[in-house]
């Protein structure tokens, strides 16, 4: 998997990227991030990116010829799919994530200012990705997300596969609670049957709660998740304040 970025401020992603899991992925060849430089492939000797907006207005936004040039320079050979974090895009969820993990070869554009000139979208972009309905000064923060996202897919990455196949919304619900030493704290112990070493038990125990605790915070992704017929009647139940049969 390989992902480059365009950004006027490479120097925030040098932390981000050498540090924790993602660190570790690029040492080991898992992933590979590649940062450039968006005033490298201006023009003028004041490596000029942004002008005043016509029409006027308040801001400057980020001028066309940079970013074509930058774009087609770093699409040589086999094309990336070229993303511009944006605020009016797709809003990213686990289905794009793993869409995204799927292209195999991207390539992240991080504007700043009011935006970039609207004639980039219009021609070296394949799509729009947006990270929620707010606004952040740049879009290096939502592409270090996208990036975090992203990388949790690439196989080696993660160590343990199981860990990502149960990470909350992997299978339209929320993940289950987690535990771990002392068994009690300030009076809260943990739950019997995470000590019990029954895991046919832990492992309802875990589904139930997945289930309780998305129809407790997250009740809309209930109507697209793919529940078996067994999750459809402890939902049911749940739904109706009833104690789940066979709880532990």
């Amino acid at each position: 998997m390989r992902i480059q970025v365009l950004t006027i401020f490479p120097e925030l992603f040098g932390p981000f990227l050498a540090t924790a899991l993602l660190g570790r992925a690029l040492e080991r060849g898992h992933l590979a991030v590649q940062v450039h430089d968006l005033r490298t492939f201006t023009a003028d000797r004041h490596r000029s990116v942004d002008d005043e907006p016509f029409g006027g207005g308040g801001g400057m936004v980020m001028a066309a010829p940079p970013w074509l040039a930058a774009v087609r320079g770093l699409s040589g050979g086999a094309t990336p799919w070229r993303v511009m974090l944006s605020p009016q895009g797709r809003r990213l969820d686990d289905a794009k994530v793993r869409e995204l993990a799927g292209r195999g070869d991207l390539l992240l554009l991080c504007g700043r200012y009011e935006g970039i000139d609207e004639r980039v979208r219009q021609t070296v972009v394949d799509e729009e990705v947006s990270v929620g309905d707010f606004v952040v000064s740049g879009g290096e923060l939502p592409a270090m997300l996208l990036i975090e996202a992203v990388s949790r897919q690439v196989p080696g990455v993660v160590q343990r596969t199981d860990s990502v196949e149960r990470d909350s919304f992997r299978a339209g619900l929320l993940d289950f609670p987690h535990y771990t030493r002392p068994a009690e704290v300030e009076g809260l112990a943990v739950p019997e049957v995470l000590l019990s070493g029954d895991h046919a038990a832990i492992e309802r125990w875990r589904e139930l709660e997945a289930l309780r605790r998305t129809l407790e915070k997250r009740p809309d992704l209930l109507a697209t998740a793919p529940l078996s017929p067994a999750q459809a009647r402890e939902l049911a139940r749940l739904r109706a304040a009833e104690p789940p049969a066979g709880l532990p």
